[in-house]
């Protein structure tokens, strides 16, 4: 017990809560519909051409800071300013902006209407500068994914599935593409299935000179259609739309361009094979190159592509494979040539930096464009999270890093291309976190020499300074103002409102630690225990678990509604316990990727030794352990109660997988393979398959409109619990997606209501 409240390489307890005396109890409403929790941020931020300012826009307008000092130099466009000269009013609310790169026109969206979780149409403004005027683009409809063009000069869009360009001195419209149409063919933007797993809905890119735009084009004709009634009028509306299940027809992809001045289409061939994905493009710094990503179906092939755009020549650039699967790189970035003195770039001068797990975890390497790598730029046994800016001038990344532990995400420099690499850790110092959240004198648990927690970073124009968010387990974000050196030299927010008010309410009592299976695993897991903690009494104890290849919920970061939650029902006597088992990330590709062609038995066997564990604790009601998840961990807190029926007593799944036929084929075969191929490992861990096994307590939650884990999988599951003559509770929430939220709140309260219903009542 000791290790578990007292491993932490830091535990950064800064004492935000449990410390001190506890005024007010956390109610739902605090959490959802008063957002009495809610911390605050630094307002949609881009840098300036000149990297020594940035922009930040609010709900009244777009101001202009200095990097140096981080004080406001001037307004640049006011929403609320009256005026005669404004060709639209009044005003619409503007909820996002874009700069064009002589800085003289912003261009503004508003009236955002979703199509899926990541998509949607917007009405769009243009703001000139100078004039002070706004222009509203169009009335023609909404338009999706509007971007300028680098030399300003036009926007391209898509409407109703296909393609457009706007000259924006004339407003004048050029359709580019005609047949696009709704589940049949579609321009410029992706299906639904690249939009969920790929991560991708822009779908076209224009040339760095402005003469040419690259796009996709999917044809959708040979998949299968998935319908959903929405609820709301006399008669439901029957929505379809296309969704590819395992081992199912997908779209066949390519990539098209459009050349302005000829106003003339080309496509390049890619290849024969037509079963395959093309998950990411963009355009090299070489004139007219474009690089094209390209994966099979089974995910484990990977090749980058160039496409002369001219000429329409494919050649080969970089390849990878893996005996599982390859992650597209979250890095792949392609510098600008640096020529030898007195000659033109050639393509021989050209590099990239891409990231891969080719070692065994994820890091960064340096390759020129004719495939050589030049250099390994980061290697250990710890991984890469992302990049947060490339000073090319210098040759340095700035990047985020699991090296202080899979739970904590550091920030570091380090450069390339030279002989040997060298890096910097770039967290606060002690003396940084007295500044930022005033806490001299606290009680720090401090055995390292930087702070530790998470890290992420915004970089300037050129790299010569960054806006660093900070946050651990029991604090809010904070955003400081620092030079490329990694002096601070501002704090611009540190949430010392929401500070004062979490000690108010007794919170901070989140605490990680570890725990060791049977074989020998070591696992991450946090406790939230309540305020008056004994161990000499017994406690019922509700696991969280998501446990999805990849993914971490152990991590030292702020938790923002479920971190509240959950210190709600330690307050009522519960201990809130969360792990992360194997298959998940921050530990190296062979961690992740173990689970592999199997896909829930060692996830549930961790949650069931989980339990096992807790009910070997002297502070652990072992008749009372109860468990829940969403999505992921929905479906595998469904199969822990089923298969665990010994040890868990109560569980709760929201949205969850019932059989992996039933979901999407990228991120299912990515994991799992064809399921022709791999039937047991599709169905052996189906809960569809155990349900006459439910012993204990079981609540099942789905929202009627949920596009990504259809509602056909609790319904299935239903049945099989009716037929085994099963009792459980389920609550439909109609026309919710798989957010089950609403921008009033209401939805989230009465959803966390109902689970607090149920655990108060039934663990």
């Amino acid at each position: 017990m000791k290790k578990l409240f007292m491993y932490v390489a830091f535990a950064m307890t800064l004492a935000v809560g449990g410390a001190e005396a506890q005024n007010h109890d956390i109610t739902l409403e605090d959490i959802w519909t008063k957002r009495t929790f809610a911390p605050r941020g630094i307002g949609s931020v881009r840098s300036m051409a000149d990297g020594e300012h940035y922009l930040s826009m609010t709900r009244g307008g777009i101001a202009k800071y200095s990097y140096l000092t981080g004080e406001k130099v001037a307004d640049v466009c006011l929403f609320s300013t009256p005026g005669d000269a404004r060709k639209a009013r009044p005003l619409p609310v503007f909820e996002s902006y874009a700069m064009s790169s002589d800085e003289q026109k912003i261009l503004l969206s508003s009236a955002f209407e979703p199509i899926y979780r990541h998509s949607g149409v917007s009405d769009y403004h243009l703001y000139d500068v100078a004039s002070q005027t706004f222009t509203k683009l169009t009335n023609s409809g909404k338009q999706r994914l509007t971007t300028l063009s680098p030399d300003g000069t036009m926007v391209a869009f898509v409407r109703d599935n296909n393609l457009y360009w706007m000259d924006l001195q004339t407003l004048e419209e050029h359709q580019i593409t005609h047949d696009g149409r709704m589940n049949e063919v579609i321009y410029g933007t992706t299906d639904w299935v690249y939009e969920e797993e790929f991560a991708i809905t822009q779908g076209f890119q224009w040339s760095p000179d402005s003469k040419r735009l690259a796009f996709y084009r999917f044809d959708e004709g040979a998949v299968k259609e998935y319908n959903m009634q929405m609820w709301g009028g006399l008669y439901p509306a029957d929505y379809r739309y296309k969704y590819p299940k395992a081992g199912e027809d997908n779209s066949k992809v390519e990539i098209w361009f459009y050349d302005v001045a000829s106003r003339k289409l080309t496509r390049p061939r890619l290849g024969s094979e037509r079963d395959q994905y093309l998950p990411r493009f963009q355009w090299t710094k070489a004139d007219g190159l474009l690089a094209v990503m390209r994966m099979n179906r089974l995910q484990n092939h990977m090749e980058l592509l160039l496409v002369d755009a001219a000429t329409l020549d494919v050649m080969p650039l970089y390849e990878e494979k893996s005996d599982s699967y390859v992650e597209v790189p979250d890095t792949w970035h392609f510098l600008e040539p640096k020529a030898k003195k007195g000659k033109k770039a050639s393509v021989q001068d050209m590099q990239f930096i891409i990231s891969s797990e080719r070692d065994g975890y994820r890091h960064l390497y340096l390759y020129d464009l004719m495939g050589r790598q030049l250099q390994q730029v980061t290697s250990g046994d710890w991984e890469v999270c992302g990049v947060c800016g490339i000073d090319e001038k210098n040759s340095r990344v700035y990047y985020t890093s699991r090296e202080h532990g899979a739970v904590n995400k550091s920030l570091y420099v380090v450069t390339y291309g030279g002989k040997a690499a060298k890096r910097k850790c770039l967290n606060y110092s002690m003396s940084d976190v007295d500044k930022v959240y005033d806490v001299k004198g606290r009680n720090i648990i401090y055995a390292h020499p930087y702070v530790l927690g998470s890290y992420d970073a915004q970089f300037s124009t050129g790299c010569k300074y960054y806006i660093c968010s900070y946050s651990n387990a029991n604090m809010p974000p904070a955003y400081t103002l620092h030079d490329a050196s990694g002096k601070m030299l501002k704090v611009l927010q540190n949430n010392s409102e929401l500070q004062s008010v979490m000690r108010q309410y007794g919170t901070g009592r989140k605490r990680m630690g570890t725990f060791t299976t049977h074989d020998g695993t070591t696992l991450n897991c946090y406790t939230i225990t309540p305020a008056d903690f004994d161990t000499t009494k017994r406690y019922p104890v509700l696991v969280y678990v998501y446990g999805g290849p990849g993914n971490q919920q152990v991590t030292e970061s702020y938790g923002y509604g479920d971190y509240y939650w959950y210190h709600m029902l330690a307050d009522k006597g519960y201990v809130v316990f969360c792990f992360d088992g194997r298959g998940t990330g921050g530990r190296g590709a062979k961690f992740k990727k173990q689970t592999y062609g199997d896909l829930g038995r060692m996830e549930c066997e961790d949650a069931i030794e989980a339990a096992r564990w807790l009910g070997r604790q002297s502070w652990v009601d072992p008749g009372r352990i109860g468990i829940w998840g969403w999505s992921f961990g929905g479906y595998l807190s469904t199969l822990a109660l089923l298969k665990g029926n010994d040890v868990f007593k109560t569980a709760v799944a929201v949205a969850p997988v019932m059989n992996w036929r039933y979901y999407d084929n990228i991120y299912t075969e990515r994991f799992l393979g064809l399921p022709n191929d791999n039937a047991r490992g599709y169905d052996d861990n189906s809960p569809l398959n155990f349900a006459e096994r439910l012993e204990g307590n079981y609540l099942l939650i789905h929202g009627t409109g949920d596009d990504n884990v259809h509602l056909q999988n609790s319904m299935e599951m239903v049945e099989r619990l009716e037929m085994a003559g099963k009792h459980f509770e389920f609550r439909l929430y109609p026309n919710k997606n798989h957010s089950i939220f609403d921008a009033t709140g209401n939805t989230r309260l009465n959803l966390y209501q109902l689970m607090t219903d149920f655990i108060t009542r039934k663990l």
